[in-house]
């Protein structure tokens, strides 16, 4: 084969790295490597000696590492073999990145999980052309655009959806108001992403959130739509959810024909509705009174919540819509829990007032659990386990992360039973796992 005299960069404008097609090199070949580009000499997999900008003759003068490992003879003609790589060091800002499912996150306002998806724009140049290449290249001839998206894209993703919960939940919003700090967003995130690709010598210069967009056919957000649309009805209107309630109620009365009070009740809601009743209202007034029997105040008491007045045994005030009921058995009704440690009786104490013993309620019918326990003994419910590199909720039963893709089965140093999730002491042995 031929020796290549000039060596010169023929890759297109979004290739981030190129190889020369040929190795077959000498001593007397020009090597012309272009503004904002940089030439690197490889040998035997090693990155040997940089070139920047310029026409460069490959004396021994001007590759001395290449020298030192060929011994190529000083100020003669001499053939080598060695690979030559272009790096492309110009400024590469409209690189897109995109969620390619969506990514469930819960609302930190409303507590509901929401579907997320979000895209953009980032930019990059080469800052370290040997790390580049040896860490990210390897043997490719070509890396390309296409290929920072390919192997940058489980990075990103795990770190937008990191940076979006992080941030929503630091700030108190919405995911539904999101879309307002797009902005301070991309910051955070580029925050997160720059020293990741740092590590392969890469710069990124400009990272970019252009939308934040939430499925309007999800279930979850249908749902919550419907509620705030209704929570800014009430407040147009000037009413809250309990009012409405006893509205509700006062007009189921006003239906049932067997109620002494239903002629009352109708007439309020009458002028409540903005509706004259006349002298229905002073009839329904006079029947009322003569029913209740006042006995001057004794009949009255007060509303704890708004101060009005209300009759004694009304369950709802008729300023505030509060329930007096509810009140009442929530006040009075204590749940006994039995210690699972020692078996006493406990009243809504957070430790056990005979043995000490903090009180872990199952999360599905608040019955104490021992410390490390997976499944409640009174109502089976099993607990989710905890992935030891994430610390996601997981489902048992699973060996894989489904977050991060780490394992979640190990085994106990001490008697080699098989352990999942991340407990504190083996569940065979007690040996400790920390």
């Amino acid at each position: 084969m031929a020796i290549v005299e000039v060596v010169k960069y023929n890759g297109a404008a979004n290739v981030f790295a190129w190889k020369y097609p040929s190795e077959e090199l000498g001593t007397w070949t020009q090597l012309i490597v272009n503004e904002s580009q940089e030439a690197v000499l490889f040998k035997g997999g090693k990155a040997l000696d940089v070139f920047g900008s310029g026409r460069h003759t490959l004396e021994t003068k001007n590759i001395p590492l290449l020298n030192k490992i060929v011994n190529l003879p000083f100020g003669g003609r001499s053939p080598f073999t060695a690979e030559v790589w272009y790096v492309n060091k110009l400024f590469k800002l409209d690189i897109k990145w995109g969620t390619a499912s969506p990514i469930q996150i819960q609302d930190p306002r409303y507590g509901v999980f929401v579907p997320v998806r979000a895209n953009g724009m980032f930019g990059i140049q080469i800052d370290d052309s040997n790390k580049f290449l040896v860490k990210l290249v390897g043997s490719m001839p070509v890396f390309d655009e296409q290929s920072i998206i390919k192997y940058f894209r489980g990075l990103y993703v795990t770190k937008v959806k990191d940076a979006i919960s992080s941030y929503v939940v630091k700030k108190g919003i919405s995911l539904l108001e999101i879309n307002a700090y797009i902005d301070e967003l991309s910051s955070f995130m580029k925050e997160r992403i720059c020293p990741e690709m740092s590590d392969y010598g890469i710069n990124l210069v400009s990272f970019f959130v252009n939308e934040i967009s939430i499925p309007e056919e999800d279930p979850a957000v249908k749902r919550l739509k419907d509620a705030l649309a209704k929570k800014a009805e009430m407040n147009i209107i000037g009413y809250n959810y309990q009012q409405e309630r006893s509205f509700d109620t006062m007009e189921s009365a006003v239906k049932n024909e067997s109620m002494g009070a239903a002629p009352f009740m109708g007439a309020g809601m009458g002028i409540g509705m903005g509706v004259g009743v006349g002298g229905v209202m002073a009839g329904s007034m006079a029947n009322l009174a003569g029913q209740m029997k006042f006995d001057g105040n004794d009949n009255m008491i007060e509303c704890p919540k708004c101060h009005s007045k209300m009759v004694k045994g009304q369950r709802f005030c008729g300023s505030c819509g509060f329930d007096a009921q509810q009140e009442e058995t929530s006040s009075t009704t204590i749940k006994i829990i039995k210690c699972a440690k020692c078996g006493a009786d406990n009243k809504g104490a957070k430790f056990c007032m005979v043995c000490g013993k903090k009180y872990i309620p199952c999360p599905e019918c608040g019955a104490d659990m021992n410390e490390g326990e997976t499944s409640c003994g009174i109502c089976g419910h099993e607990l989710p386990m905890k992935c030891p590199s994430c610390g996601a909720d997981l489902p048992r039963g699973i060996k894989f992360c489904p977050e991060c893709g780490a394992s979640v089965v190990k085994k106990c140093p001490n008697c080699g039973v098989t352990i999942e999730g991340n407990p504190k002491f083996c569940p065979e042995c007690g040996e400790s796992l920390r």
